[in-house]
């Protein structure tokens, strides 16, 4: 297998897309029977790690029935259009939400440019194609997914964005958890394996839903997440616990700065010291400056979230 590529079990291929930096974010190919998903699938500039992992595993591109974002964040979906047009038999699943912006998707990439600038934005994400409607199913809540045998379950999981779904294979008694599972980097070690904490970039963190959509992972109790960010974990039920606890912090630390002029300075700051008390409290041996190098741009995209999050609670009118 080819150096980016981990072969997982049951035939589950995690590809390190190389977003970034290398392990920040990977696409999973799931093979079942001669067929082949992507889930998740990176940037267009991705696309030629995903057609060498395919033919490294003795597969055509004829081969691939499925390519399924997660959600239309570009480090999760920006690949999709270019995808669609190598693989000739595939449909695209997609939530409700999302299917619109990758018919059309100048508005999202409008919106990124205007986050990154046009520099970064050609560096990180190249072309983003759009997809032919027709080859597109929009999946609704406990659709199922028929990989030559294998079922992919989706389930709505809003909180980190309303256009985000997970998939339940069965198979592997897993979940492909986009971001909904937060997000655990091999770099960062600690007494108990790896460690997690929420993603809540803009612009849909909702903290009330994100922990129904938790709750509902749970329900099926999985033996394994395969997170985007980064790989697979397996101690699920801790790991839920920790990030559920979390979300409730992150909140609190957002409230307590509710009133601070230069907030999301402010709320980088208080995020980074609890992520470095937290880690270690842990065991975590790695520098501070190796942490903040990581963890940097995670922590101030949560940050902005959170401010994101606070300006709609603002907005909402005051009860009597």
């Amino acid at each position: 297998m080819i150096n980016y590529a981990e072969s997982l079990a049951f035939d589950i291929f995690c590809i390190d897309v190389d977003y970034m930096r290398p392990r920040l974010a990977c696409s999973y190919l799931v093979i079942h029977q001669g067929k082949a998903a992507f889930i998740d699938c990176g940037t267009s500039l991705t696309v030629p790690r995903l057609l060498s992992v395919l033919q490294d595993c003795n597969l055509d591109v004829t081969d691939v029935e499925y390519v399924i974002p997660t959600h239309i964040h570009l480090d999760h979906a920006g690949g999709a259009g270019v995808l669609m047009q190598k693989f000739p038999n595939a449909k695209l699943v997609v939530h409700p939400k999302g299917a619109r912006h990758l018919v059309e998707p100048q508005r999202l990439i409008d919106s990124v440019r205007q986050v990154y600038g046009d520099e970064l934005y050609d560096s990180l994400y190249g072309d983003i194609i759009p997809i032919d409607e027709n080859r597109i199913i929009v999946a609704e809540d406990n659709y199922c997914i028929d990989l030559n045998g294998r079922s992919l379950l989706v389930a709505d999981t809003p909180g980190h964005a309303r256009h985000h779904f997970c998939l339940y294979d069965e198979l592997s008694q897993g979940w492909f958890t986009g971001d909904t599972f937060g997000l655990s980097y091999p770099e960062i070690s600690i007494d108990s394996g790896r460690y997690l904490l929420p993603t809540t970039t803009p612009v849909q963190f909702e903290p009330d839903a994100w922990q129904q959509s938790l709750k509902r992972l749970l329900e099926n109790d999985p033996q394994r997440m395969y997170l985007t960010h980064f790989g697979m974990v397996e101690n699920v039920q801790q790991l839920a616990k920790k990030l559920s606890k979390d979300l409730a912090i992150y909140t609190d630390i957002a409230i307590s700065q509710q009133t601070q002029n230069q907030r999301i300075e402010k709320l980088i700051e208080k995020l980074f010291q609890h992520t470095l008390n937290e880690l270690r409290e842990l065991g975590c041996q790695q520098e501070e400056v190796l942490i903040h190098e990581l963890l940097k741009t995670d922590i101030t995209l949560n940050a902005q979230g959170l401010d994101v999050w606070l300006k709609r609670q603002e907005k909402q009118p005051q009860s009597a």
